[in-house]
């Protein structure tokens, strides 16, 4: 299992160009005209948020997708930021590949500007619209997207929370954001 910071909706293209995967999305993605379409081919989970009992249906669906052999990305922030900082990690849908005794592995993804700054032209974030946040890309020369693998986490029996918990401070570091939001 994968889990990353999220910035952007350009940030499951960066991943899975690096390691194909299914993704879990809110709900609301399926129905995003193109990008929606895409999801779904892309076997990506679909989530309804603030609903406990459809987050066990979705560990079912993780489940399966792990065993059967394929990667599995998530942002456990649960929604984008501009990508200065990192919010708190929600754990419960780590619980599948624990279960299972597959290693959590943290990515860090940023962006950056030609000059070396980091790049907020990504962002996805607060009232920014899909057109903004594109048009904000294409109005770029050029964006560099950075994306690195840390350690795998969980791997020694550690539960869910402390796995989110390790997994984020891997990111944040690997990110050099602030270590409290």
């Amino acid at each position: 299992m994968l889990v990353a910071n999220h910035i952007s909706w350009l940030d499951i293209f960066v991943i899975n160009a690096v390691l194909p995967s299914a993704f879990v999305a809110k709900e609301e993605v399926r129905h995003w005209p193109l990008i929606g379409w895409l999801a779904a081919k892309n076997d990506t989970v679909f989530l309804r948020r603030g609903s406990r009992g459809h987050a066990r249906i979705i560990n079912t669906e993780i489940a399966g997708i792990l065993a059967s052999g394929k990667l599995l990305a998530l942002f456990p922030e649960g929604t984008t930021t501009d990508g200065t900082h990192l919010l708190h990690f929600h754990a419960a849908l780590l619980q599948p590949a624990l279960s299972a005794g597959y290693p959590v592995l943290p990515l860090a993804l940023s962006y950056w500007e030609e000059n070396g700054q980091r790049s907020l032209a990504p962002r996805y974030d607060g009232d920014i619209s899909l057109g903004q946040c594109t048009r904000a890309i294409l109005g770029r020369r050029r964006i560099v997207a950075r994306l690195r693998s840390l350690p795998p986490c969980g791997e020694n029996g550690e539960d869910r929370r402390q796995v989110a918990r390790e997994a984020r401070a891997a990111i944040i570091e690997a990110c050099g954001l602030p270590a409290e939001n």
